[in-house]
């Protein structure tokens, strides 16, 4: 599965994901795009773009998107608080589809 992490995200939290290929949003030299604009050079090239934008889901029309999006939920947007995450993020990486949107979070 191909996975892009969004810049709001810790680059170090690539290092979660073992059996993906994973490149940041930084990576790809997108630093600074839209979310409208990111989605649609994202649905390319990726499966899965994970992010921590809450309010996605209410600035973008998601259904035009060929790409599975999670967010994830944590008091902070830094790797201490993400990692409690990832076990339910791998789980859910088994089964998401294009066009879904699924929120994790430490509950």
């Amino acid at each position: 599965m191909q996975i892009l992490l969004d810049e709001c995200l810790p680059k170090k939290l690539k290092a979660e994901f073992i059996d993906h290929i994973v490149f940041t949003v930084q990576e790809k030299g997108w630093s600074g795009m839209k979310n409208g604009e990111l989605l649609r050079s994202a649905e390319k090239e990726f499966d899965v773009w994970i992010t921590a934008d809450r309010n996605i889901e209410y600035q973008q029309n998601l259904s035009r998107f060929d790409i599975a999006i999670i967010v994830l939920i944590a008091p902070r947007n830094q790797l201490e608080f993400l990692l409690p995450l990832i076990p339910r993020l791998n789980e859910t990486l088994q089964t998401i589809q294009a066009g879904q949107i699924t929120y994790i979070d430490a509950i």
